[in-house]
C-alpha cells in the first residue's frame, strides 16, 4: 500500500473528508476513512455575498475533527489537499475562513474554479462506474451553490460551471413549504436559462452516457430504489430510466419538509434543499435525454472528492 493521503472538499452545503491509499498491486484506490458533515457554509451567500460567522464556525469545528483523523492515520501535511468551491468563490470575507482552515490543518485551502471542479468530478465519477457505453460521458455534479457539466471519454473535452445549486436555488426561489406553482416556474426559468447557455459550450447531443454525482443525485437514486436506509453500495452504478428520474424528482419537489423528513433515506441536512436539487436534476436529464436520445441515467457515489484523492496519490512516490 502507498502512503495515505487526505482529500477535503468544502462545498456550499457540506464538508467531506476522504483518507485513502493506493493498492500498489492493483492500482485501485482504497478508502480508509470517508466522512460527511452538513455545515451549510454557503447559507445566505447568494443574498449577502458574505459568509455567516456561525456557518464558518460550524465548518471550522468539522475541520478540527477531520484533523484528528488525519493525524491518527499519519497523513503527512504535504499529502493533504483542501479545496473550496462555489460558496467560497463568492464570499467577500473568504480570507477569514481560509486563515481559520490554515491554522487547523496546516495547509492553505484552494478556492478552485468551476472548471477545475468539473474536471475533478469527471475523474472521480467515470473511473469507478462499470459498463458505461463507448463514447463521450456527460458527468453532472449538482452541488449546493453550483452545477457542473463536463463531457469527455477518459478526460474532459468540454466543461462548464452553472451558478445554480440546491441551496442557491432554494434561497432564490423556493421559499414556501411546499413550493408554489409560481415559485417552481421561476426556478424552472432560472435553470433553463443556465442550461441554454451551457448547451452553447458543452455539446449535449454527443453524450453517449449521462452520469450524475453528488448528494442530490444519489438521494434521488436511493428514493427511486425504494431504500429505507441509505446504502451507497446500492446507489453506486445504479441505472434509472429518464421517466423514473422525472417521477421521483417531482415527488420530492412537491412534498413538504415534514413529508421529506419521514423518508429516513434522506440526510437531515438535505431535507430543506433536496426539492431544488431534484428540480435541477430533472431539468438537466430532460434536456440531455432529448438532445442525445438517451433513455437512462447512471449514478456515481464517487465525484470531486475521489478525483482529489486520485490526484494526490498520483504525486505520492
Amino acid at each position: 500500500m502507498s502512503a495515505p493521503v487526505a482529500a477535503i472538499d468544502c462545498g456550499t452545503n457540506s464538508i467531506r473528508l476522504l483518507i485513502a491509499r493506493r493498492d500498489e498491486a492493483s492500482g485501485a484506490v482504497v478508502d480508509i476513512e470517508r466522512h460527511l458533515e452538513m455545515v451549510r457554509l454557503g447559507l445566505g451567500v447568494d443574498r449577502t455575498g458574505r459568509f455567516d460567522p456561525v456557518a464558518v464556525e460550524r465548518t471550522l469545528d468539522a475541520a478540527r475533527g477531520y484533523q484528528t483523523l488525519i493525524e491518527h492515520h499519519g497523513v503527512a501535511v504535504q499529502d493533504v489537499r483542501f479545496v473550496a468551491t462555489s460558496a467560497t468563490r463568492d464570499a467577500s470575507n473568504r480570507d477569514d475562513f481560509i486563515e481559520g482552515i490554515r491554522g487547523i490543518l496546516g495547509v492553505t485551502p484552494e478556492v478552485i474554479s468551476g472548471q477545475e471542479e468539473a474536471a475533478l468530478s469527471f475523474r472521480g465519477a467515470v473511473s469507478t462506474v462499470a459498463d458505461l457505453p463507448e463514447g463521450p460521458r456527460l458527468v453532472v455534479d449538482i452541488g449546493g451553490g453550483s452545477t457542473e457539466l463536463v463531457l469527455g471519454i477518459t478526460a474532459p473535452t468540454h466543461r462548464i460551471s452553472m451558478d445554480i445549486g440546491s441551496v442557491r436555488l432554494t434561497e432564490r426561489h423556493l421559499a414556501s413549504d411546499p413550493p408554489t406553482e409560481a415559485e417552481i416556474a421561476a426556478a424552472v426559468g432560472d435553470i433553463d436559462d443556465h442550461l441554454e447557455r451551457a448547451a452553447a459550450v458543452v455539446p449535449l447531443a454527443r453524450a453517449a452516457a449521462l452520469v450524475g454525482v453528488a448528494g442530490t443525485v444519489t438521494t434521488v437514486t436511493a428514493v427511486a430504489s425504494g431504500l429505507e436506509d441509505y446504502r451507497p453500495e446500492v446507489t453506486h452504478g445504479a441505472t434509472l430510466s429518464v421517466d423514473e428520474v422525472a417521477e421521483v424528482c417531482g415527488e420530492l419537489l412537491g412534498e413538504t419538509r415534514e413529508q421529506r423528513a419521514r423518508r429516513k433515506v434522506i440526510h437531515p441536512g438535505r431535507i430543506d434543499v433536496i426539492g431544488a436539487g431534484a428540480l435541477i436534476w430533472a431539468r438537466v436529464v430532460e434536456r440531455v435525454a432529448a438532445e442525445a436520445q438517451l433513455t437512462v441515467t447512471r449514478t456515481s457515489e464517487h465525484d470531486i472528492l475521489d478525483g482529489l484523492a486520485q490526484d494526490l496519490l498520483d504525486r505520492v512516490p
